[in-house]
């Protein structure tokens, strides 16, 4: 149970589903608000997480994800049907940071909604403004403020990184130049392991390369290695840095 409540809403048409992972949810001491549609939701404010049913009545999940995404960071999670693998890839490549697959074990869902805001709630964290030192990273041209939680290009340029996109570019940085299992990245980014057959860390890793990498379709950053997971093939530089004085 969390120590200050966190606001979940779950938006999914089929009142019997609802009912099912509020109750869940509020077993375990978050604050639950379940809407039916994506009017109900925008009028539903101070939400720390989203659960977003692919598939309502009329209205396409999807959409609705794209939406949220674009005014805000929060996780979020999909929900869909049994078989659903090309809407599933697409949602977690459009906005989504999980994703599972109706039905569901409960006590799995909770553990990653509990995941998903721990890691959540951990880097708000960072973002918090300090007086102490900042750890900063350096890599090919881009330098991580970490406490900042921001990435700037030597152009200047600043990609907006989600939470998940920013746990597995300080999980790659944290070991350059190593292969790093899909479980082994999943657990960093997640919290949890993941099957043979989850494809998670693989639409993350897609995401994450599209914000930094020169040629998201050639990568020289983010090297897949077959059958095993990842490798982050560059040089990484770690100073301390007054935090206030970002250079």
């Amino acid at each position: 149970m969390s120590s200050v409540a966190s606001h979940i809403v779950v938006v999914d048409d089929e009142q019997d589903v609802r009912a099912v992972l509020t109750d869940a949810l509020r077993q375990i001491g978050y604050t639950v608000t379940p809407v039916s549609n994506s009017q109900e939701m925008q009028a539903t404010t101070d939400v720390d997480l989203a659960v977003i049913d692919l598939r309502l009545h009329n209205e396409d999940g999807l959409q609705l994800a794209r939406q949220l995404r674009a005014s805000s960071d929060i996780p979020i999670m999909m929900l869909t049907g049994k078989g659903d693998e090309t809407d599933r890839i697409i949602g977690l490549e459009v906005a989504a940071d999980d994703y599972m697959m109706k039905p569901f074990n409960l006590r799995e869902f909770t553990a990653r909604v509990n995941a998903l805001l721990r890691r959540s709630q951990n880097t708000s964290l960072q973002r918090l403004p300090i007086e102490n030192n900042e750890t900063v990273y350096q890599f090919a041209d881009w330098t991580l403020f970490l406490s900042r939680r921001q990435l700037q290009h030597a152009n200047g340029n600043q990609p907006c990184l989600t939470y998940g996109e920013f746990s597995l570019l300080e999980a790659f940085i944290s070991s350059p130049q190593r292969v790093l299992t899909r479980e082994h990245l999943m657990e960093r980014t997640h919290g949890y392991d993941s099957d043979s057959m989850d494809r998670t860390i693989d639409v993350l890793v897609v995401r994450l390369r599209r914000k930094i990498e020169a040629n998201p379709r050639i990568p020289r950053l983010i090297k897949t290695e077959r059958g095993v997971g990842y490798c982050f093939d560059s040089p990484v530089t770690k100073r301390v840095q007054r935090a206030n004085n970002a250079s």
